[in-house]
């Protein structure tokens, strides 16, 4: 290597300043100062944190890849191959991270080692040291810009999303239970080189306030997640729902939304919602205290119908009254208890069958079909019923993207009735569990899951347009 000019067709000529690109991590064009009196090249990062188990650790920072553009931010993730200390021209002494990555200049690349540090005063995203330059690179040292040009113009379009590396990302499941649906989303994601962390969400607390909001638990502020993925249990439904809310207030990506989970565990808001969306589903009255339980019945339909609790889940709280005498009886009960329920028409075709379509970012992944145990009109798994594969036809797979949709969910268990008029959906269930469906239809469906949570948590594009620069 020398920093004078050669003739030697085979050396690549450098010069002082060039364009680079780093794909492993998403970077389709930086400007890198070239330093042949540094051995060791940096990389610009900020919010520079460390995750994943100490035997293969990980660390995760963002980067402004264009100088003065600070909207721009590009999250990264790599093994950490090194710990090292490096005085700078100046002579202050840094611990950093290494990292090692694919460099790309023009046609050619190889692996480098880059130590991260906050160069956001530098004009240069990237120093290359010593290290990084090849035997057969010849340093113009008066010139810049010998190899291709790139542009920051990259960074506006749909490539930088489409190009972007299946990066380790750090998740977060917000879950009480250590069940198979739990252990299947931190199995599949650790398969996938990611960091996985499952949250208890009532150990959560908020910081709520405009400048900095937080979240903490067990009495340290949580990390920044690039997903969570919330497995929210009924019973703690408001409390479950801030928490997701607060990690949307800060812009985590979250799978499902507050709002979605809310309103699909409103079963009266829920059923409104449906209405409003022209989903088909059984006829349906609510009343809070009717005087008239003979009118509310008119509303529904005759005999046989079932009453359901708004508070019911799996299969809980929901009663068929197979005649009119018993229908008022119950809802006489429910009264007595202030209570409130719902009515639904009883689909008498469906014998004791529905079909569960899980949607996964508005595509129906897998179907089952679920059959109650022996004289068991209801037909949860977790009543005893059991699952087979099924085939479902358009019209139910449209009505199961549509119930997801109206819902704003990106994961939803949609469970549907089918009847003579079409099918019914009976109900939008925003945390489904995983074990039945993968049961039956031997599919990964923890693995489509996190298909769809890596492709949101790439970097964005910014749709501004930058001019190019020399």
């Amino acid at each position: 290597m020398t920093e004078t000019e050669n003739t030697d067709p085979n050396l690549l000529r450098f010069g002082w300043e060039e364009w680079v690109a780093l794909p492993d991590l998403g970077l389709p064009a930086l400007r890198a100062k070239v330093d042949t009196g540094a051995r060791t090249s940096a990389l610009h990062a900020f919010d520079i944190e460390t995750f994943g188990p100490a035997s293969a650790p990980k660390v995760r920072f963002t980067i402004h890849p264009v100088p003065g553009r600070e909207d721009l931010v590009i999250p990264c993730s790599a093994r950490i191959v090194d710990r090292r200390v490096v005085t700078s021209s100046n002579g202050e002494s840094e611990s950093r991270y290494v990292i090692a990555s694919t460099l790309r200049v023009g046609e050619e690349s190889w692996r480098v080692e880059l130590t991260l540090t906050d160069r956001s005063s530098m004009a240069s995203r990237m120093l290359l040291g010593r290290e990084a330059l090849k035997d057969h690179i010849t340093i113009v040292a008066t010139d810049r810009f010998q190899q291709p040009k790139l542009s920051y113009d990259v960074y506006n379009t749909a490539r930088v999303r489409q190009a972007a590396p299946n990066r380790a990302l750090r998740v977060a499941v917000l879950s009480r239970e250590d069940n198979y649906s739990t252990r299947r989303l931190v199995e599949e994601g650790e398969a996938r080189g990611h960091s996985v962390e499952v949250i208890d969400t009532t150990r959560c607390y908020m910081a709520i306030n405009a400048l900095n909001p937080e979240i903490h638990y067990d009495g340290k502020r949580l990390p920044r997640y690039d997903a969570v993925i919330p497995r929210i249990g009924a019973s703690v439904t408001n409390y479950g729902t801030a928490v997701v809310r607060q990690f949307e207030t800060i812009g985590t990506y979250c799978l499902n939304g507050s709002d979605g989970i809310s309103s699909s565990r409103d079963k009266l808001f829920a059923h409104q919602l449906m209405a409003r969306h022209k989903i088909g589903m059984p006829n349906t009255a609510f009343a809070a205290s009717p005087k008239d339980t003979d009118s509310l019945m008119r509303l529904v339909g005759t005999a046989p119908m079932i009453v359901k609790l708004l508070e019911s889940t799996q299969g809980k709280g929901v009663v068929l009254a197979e005649t009119k005498k018993a229908a008022q009886s119950v809802i006489d009960a429910f009264r007595g208890l202030k209570a409130n329920f719902l009515v639904q028409d009883f689909v008498k075709e469906s014998a004791g069958e529905d079909i569960r379509c899980l949607v996964v970012g508005g595509k129906v992944v897998a179907a089952m079909k679920r059959t109650g145990a022996e004289g068991d009109f209801r037909s949860n798994l977790h009543r005893g019923g059991s699952a087979t594969v099924v085939k479902i036809s358009k019209q139910e797979r449209d009505a199961a993207v549509r119930a997801a949709k109206a819902f704003r969910l990106n994961l939803a268990g949609v469970d549907l009735l089918r009847s003579e008029s079409g099918p019914k959906v009976l109900e939008v269930n925003s945390s489904p569990g995983l074990e039945g469906i993968e049961t039956a239809t031997k599919k990964n469906i923890a693995g489509l899951l996190y298909d769809h949570v890596e492709s949101m948590a790439r970097p964005t594009p910014v749709r501004r347009r930058i001019a190019s620069e020399d």
